[in-house]
């Protein structure tokens, strides 16, 4: 016997086909009928469970804010250093990244930049609640003296996160011929010896 699923499973499983196809063939040529076909159903069974386009793609942005706030959480550890909690979080954002390819895609893709402002806001504030993360923990290392005090935590956030947008940018133009979360971690290590004190250098340690 054939067991119907949810409306909710269903959802997901849209969610899940609309991710897979815009790694495949691009945010822009993404339709509902590709949906439809991936997940065996018809385009007006998409329409039964969002009303638009626009409404599955602010629900795909939901589902990747959600999937990346539950590997921020769960990657830091409060009793972790600061810099090794920064460490973790990279880690988990290039891992995520790395197993859903879509994500680079859609953040340079023209229907989040001039088609889909639903879809823009959520990404943007997706990547500001980052920063905030990262700022958080660059200040408690500062404040630690681990790290450089004549630079704003909010600036070596930026510094931070613009590795990890690069590296992704040259993964995927690369073919993903590398391992990111290994990459990321090598890059991290560099960068971050630009930014810790100069005496904690000297003393060869990671951390204070």
């Amino acid at each position: 016997m054939r067991i119907r699923k949810t409306a909710e499973a269903r959802k997901a499983e849209i969610i899940d086909a609309a991710l897979r196809l815009a790694d495949r063939l691009g945010p822009e040529r993404l339709t509902t009928q590709a949906v439809a076909q991936a997940v065996g159903l018809t385009q007006p069974g998409i329409f039964r469970h969002f009303r638009t386009k626009k409404d599955l793609w602010e629900a795909v942005a939901a589902h990747v804010g959600a999937t990346m706030e539950s590997r921020w959480q769960k990657a830091q550890s409060p009793d972790a250093a600061p810099l090794d909690q920064i460490r973790a979080l990279i880690a988990a954002q290039l891992r995520l990244i790395q197993s859903t390819p879509a994500i680079p895609a859609i953040l340079f893709s023209r229907e989040l930049h001039t088609k889909n402002k639903g879809l823009r806001s959520a990404f943007y504030g997706l990547l500001g609640r980052f920063h905030r993360r990262v700022a958080d923990l660059a200040a408690r290392a500062r404040d630690a003296g681990t790290l450089r005090d004549d630079l704003e935590p909010e600036d070596m956030a930026f510094l931070i996160i613009a590795l990890v947008q690069g590296l992704a940018v040259r993964w995927s133009i690369s073919g993903r011929s590398f391992d990111l979360a290994s990459e990321g971690a090598r890059l991290l290590d560099i960068q971050l010896s630009g930014l810790v004190k100069e005496n904690v250098e000297r003393c060869g340690g990671r951390q204070p």
